[in-house]
């Protein structure tokens, strides 16, 4: 089996010849590591702040040698999403480029502030002056969506990925977006929606699942063995709403979405962060193949999740992140070796990290989960 082979039957919960590995994404720290040089990939101040100058070609070129050449030097990983291999704008793009108030802090048209936090490798938007003004209602969801087709170099990195490495490794693609938990507004406004306005937030779904559709013919790559949708719903103590808010309110929209990919690939890959057992009937029902981002700290414990759902659902993950961040490295090696023992026996499960290889990851621990996993992938 080559990669592709071994990760496809992987997520289909067919016998493979050995463990995959798949990383959700990697920052750019630990990738210097391994080229010896900067790069833009998943550097995402830097990226931001190039296209907000109009260094967009250059972004694309870093994003394109950099990702195949970090993944060609770690061949053992069998599986790629489209994190590394991002979308950008067009090249025709006209970038708007804020005004810089510090080192760390920008201004922009609308008087939105972005703070930079190289510590954890984000920018966002954390000052907006139109926060909580605007109300919404069904009539903001009237009538058919209006779809405008991307420029195609939108893809260029990705396309330019999936050429290089795709026939070998499973490299997923993006999908016209995904409509599971949609909130209006901020966090705590879009939440209290689903309570006052549960009207709204149904005619929001119902107009955004159209769009999403319609974006699907573009945005789901030829060729591409899998997609991945992704939308995080939960916490470390359970979901952001309740399951039967959920069933009613958003589930048959998730399901749709995932349906209609399916017309143009075979596998769904989705990503979930914290504790989402109590949805997970629901989203094995919506017809997702392969659920990414083992969070055990939230109670998301490979073992556990293979007894209860192994028969309907691959797993991808097991490796807490806190450890690669903090751990040690035989503290990593014990937990590689624990999520292959509680994942691997009876298939349908890719290692990897509970989230991404993130920022500030030790080097010495992310060496010791590939060189432990390599020495255990065969042996189940």
């Amino acid at each position: 089996m080559n990669s592709r082979e071994r990760v496809q039957a992987a997520i289909a919960r067919q016998p493979v010849d050995q463990v995959p590995l798949g990383f959700y994404a990697v920052d750019h720290d630990t990738i210097e590591r391994v080229l010896g040089r900067p790069t833009y990939v998943r550097n995402k101040i830097a990226i931001q702040v190039a296209l907000w100058e109009g260094r967009r070609d250059e972004v694309a070129a870093s994003l394109k040698a950099d990702t195949v050449e970090f993944y060609r030097k770690i061949d053992c990983a069998d599986l790629l999403l489209p994190k590394e291999a991002q979308l950008l704008p067009p090249r025709d793009y006209t970038p708007e480029r804020p005004k810089r108030l510090d080192e760390n802090r920008w201004e922009d048209r609308q008087g939105r502030i972005y703070q930079a936090v190289p510590f954890a490798n984000e920018i966002q938007c954390v000052y907006d002056p139109q926060k909580g003004k605007r109300h919404f209602s069904v009539a903001d969801f009237a009538g058919p969506p209006e779809i405008a087709p991307p420029d195609p170099s939108v893809f260029e990195v990705l396309d330019y990925v999936m050429a290089e490495l795709g026939d070998e490794r499973y490299v997923a693609s993006t999908t016209g977006g995904v409509t599971a938990l949609t909130l209006l507004g901020d966090q705590e406004t879009g939440l209290m929606m689903y309570a006052l306005q549960p009207e709204v937030i149904l005619a929001a779904n119902q107009r955004s699942v159209e769009l999403q559709n319609a974006l699907d013919p573009y945005y789901i790559r030829p060729g591409a063995p899998g997609v991945l949708m992704e939308q995080d719903m939960a916490g470390t103590k359970g979901p952001l709403i309740s399951p039967q808010m959920f069933r009613e309110l958003c589930l048959p929209f998730l399901r749709e979405r995932i349906q209609h990919a399916k017309q143009f690939v075979p596998q769904v890959i989705f990503h979930n962060c914290g504790n989402n057992l109590p949805y997970m009937e629901m989203l094995i029902g919506a017809g997702i193949d392969c659920y990414q981002s083992l969070q055990t700290t939230a109670g998301m414990e490979v073992g556990r999740l293979k007894e209860l759902y192994g028969d309907r659902l691959a797993f991808w993950g097991g490796v807490p992140v806190e450890l690669l961040i903090e751990g040690t490295p035989d503290e990593v090696r014990a937990a590689v070796r624990t999520a292959m023992e509680r994942g691997a026996p009876g298939g349908g499960f890719i290692l990897g990290p509970s989230h991404s290889v993130a920022k500030n990851t030790r080097y010495d621990n992310f060496m010791a989960m590939l060189d432990e996993f390599v020495r255990l992938r065969d042996k189940f």
